[in-house]
């Protein structure tokens, strides 16, 4: 029942997906001058060729203040153009298109987004590193305006759906979690306060969407670091999402400067990323990696496991009623994919297989036990930050060529990920 389950079609609001597949918001770094490429639009295509129901341009920013790499789209006129081309195209495969919206914060620095960083309160953010102000109230106000006409932007583009990123310690993030907001007005201290921001874009992103756009929300189920919001804290505000009517809320975890990993699953590879980033602007990150140990320190190792966030997600599915609730995290295998849909889970959102495989659905369909045979080096990961994201596989079989050390480290940290998953069944 649930293979056939699978590949039928899904209302997600006023959009109708073709089957319960969708390509989630991975970070592409196709962007290069943040304006969409051939090579976005090219990648993008072969998913929605390859099957999905609908297929997430990652991370557009609302302004350009929350741009946080120049491989990155924000909302300007001059992305239109290329922006229509891939929705035009992804719609041609017979899959429907969404885009990611968000602002990044503090998780930027002035040569990216040529102003001083901005976040919940002023600070210094380690990660970055870079020192950021507190937005005042009417920049706040001026922000909840501009994601309202990104919604605006989204469907003059030729979108579907917005996809409205309220986690991983992105800008909305900062304001929710008790451990970067420290304001003292209406929009920081308690529980009511702190969501105030996200509510508000909320108001605004529903109120433009109207009723030909479909809304979905990336939400924290917990921050995973010392000072965040817990499991408790993640199920109010996922019920206060829930609140605006959104079609859907996609359960994610983590935080991009404190626990990349619980995001991502299993280790990340220090070298592989150390070797790609650029010495010019990060020269001191590329330094620090080097340095044995402090890699690790920086980006800790989560085992690796298959559907590492399913646990957490039945608990939000205990709680929130009449939102369709999104899996993602570790999809490896039709397996997997058959195994949400009996948990309850309507619809669900992979990358790593689909970076390594954009054919994946098709082969799912073919054969129900069909494995992407993505191995979890999390080598796209590395890469993705300094260069276009791409799997190994890929960038061998296009002839580029990949240093000894890195493919040492790639067989390492497969063969580690491979432990922990028949530790796991083993249990």
């Amino acid at each position: 029942m649930t293979d056939n389950k699978l590949f039928t079609p899904f209302q997600l609001g006023p959009v109708t997906l073709r089957n319960r597949f969708i390509r989630s918001a991975a970070f592409e770094n196709m962007c290069t001058g943040n304006t969409p490429s051939q090579m976005l639009h090219d990648y993008h295509v072969s998913v929605a060729h390859g099957g999905v129901g609908m297929t997430t341009v990652a991370y557009c920013a609302v302004d350009l203040s929350g741009v946080s790499f120049d491989g990155q789209l924000y909302v300007r006129p001059e992305a239109l153009p290329g922006l229509k081309k891939l929705t035009d195209a992804v719609h041609a495969e017979g899959a429907k298109a969404s885009i990611q919206l968000g602002h990044c914060g503090n998780m930027t620095h002035f040569s990216t987004c040529h102003c001083m960083p901005v976040s919940a309160s002023s600070g210094f953010n380690l990660y970055s590193p870079t020192i950021h102000r507190a937005l005042k109230k009417e920049e706040i106000k001026t922000l909840v305006r501009k994601f309202g006409e990104a919604v605006d932007f989204c469907r003059e583009a030729g979108f579907d759906c917005v996809e409205i990123h309220a986690g991983h310690a992105y800008l909305i993030s900062q304001f929710i979690s008790p451990r970067t907001n420290r304001r003292r007005d209406e929009y920081g201290g308690s529980f009511e306060n702190r969501v105030r921001f996200m509510n508000e874009v909320l108001d605004e992103v529903m109120l433009h969407a109207k009723d030909d756009m479909a809304v979905v929300v990336k939400t924290n189920m917990w921050d995973d670091c010392w000072g965040g919001s817990d499991i408790e804290e993640g199920i109010r505000v996922a019920k206060e999402i829930a609140k605006h009517k959104v079609h859907g809320i996609v359960l994610s975890g983590g935080t991009v400067s404190r626990s990349p990993m619980t995001i991502l699953g299993g280790a990340m590879p220090v070298n592989t990323l150390a070797h790609y980033m650029p010495m010019k602007s990060l020269w001191w990150l590329k330094a620090a990696l080097h340095i044995p140990g402090v890699g690790p320190l920086m980006t800790p190792t989560k085992p690796f496991k298959e559907l590492y966030f399913m646990e957490q997600a039945k608990r939000f599915q205990q709680e929130i009623k009449g939102t369709t609730l999104i899996y993602v995290g570790g999809v490896q295998s039709g397996d997997n994919c058959r195994r949400i849909m009996d948990e309850g889970f309507e619809l669900f959102q992979l990358a790593h297989v689909l970076i390594k495989d954009p054919d994946f659905v098709h082969h799912v369909e073919a054969d129900g036990h069909y494995h992407a045979g993505c191995k979890r080096s999390n080598y796209c990961v590395g890469r993705m930050y300094s260069k276009e994201m791409k799997c190994h596989d890929c960038v061998e079989r296009d002839g580029e060529n990949i240093p000894a050390s890195l493919k040492k480290e790639i067989a390492r940290l497969e063969k580690n990920a491979q432990k922990s998953i028949d530790a796991q069944k083993n249990r």
